[in-house]
């Protein structure tokens, strides 16, 4: 019996505000379940970043875009946080960050991270994910700015969340 396989499943973390959830993440999340035996897709409460949406409203996004997607039968599953997330993935027995990259601009701080989670864990691996050529230019930001300014962006989320972003900058409720 090999070591990795006297651990138990390999459960990896694919952390992220997912203000709001993208292609982009969706394929991270997708490639993610070829890798690892078990993916938490863990939501961060980052009030910091002053996000669109609620923490639950995130959670359930992610969900409502998990319900649509083949996961390659690894299960996935979503969960909250607002501690580090290296206590995080402690606690629930991750030993596997997922980070994607999208550009070079993303490596060095992406780098930075890995190193400085290597010091407080050095259990724990980050692994990094580089997005797919048509989610390369994607990120929620954008995403965000060019719906608020009335833009398609039908190309960089799903209708369910175009649906939430459209209905968050009219000012309307959600069915």
């Amino acid at each position: 019996m090999s070591q990795v396989e006297s651990r138990g499943p390999l459960v990896g973390v694919y952390p992220g505000t997912f203000d709001p959830i993208t292609l982009g993440h969706m394929d991270i999340i997708h490639r993610a379940t070829k890798v690892v035996d078990h993916l938490i897709v863990a939501v961060a409460r980052n009030a910091g970043k002053a996000p669109l949406f609620a923490s639950a409203e995130r959670v359930e996004m992610v969900r409502e875009e998990l319900a649509q997607m083949d996961t390659n039968g690894v299960k996935v599953e979503v969960r909250d946080f607002d501690n580090l997330l290296m206590h995080f993935c402690q606690r629930i027995g991750a030993r596997v960050i997922v980070r994607g990259l999208r550009a070079v601009s993303d490596f060095e701080y992406e780098f930075q991270m890995a190193g400085m989670n290597a010091r407080l864990d050095p259990g724990i691996e980050t692994v990094f994910l580089m997005a797919s050529e048509r989610q390369q230019f994607i990120s929620s930001r954008f995403v965000k700015e060019i719906g608020r300014l009335g833009g398609d962006i039908s190309s960089f989320v799903s209708p369910r969340v175009a649906d939430r972003l459209t209905a968050s900058f009219s000012g309307e409720p959600m069915p």
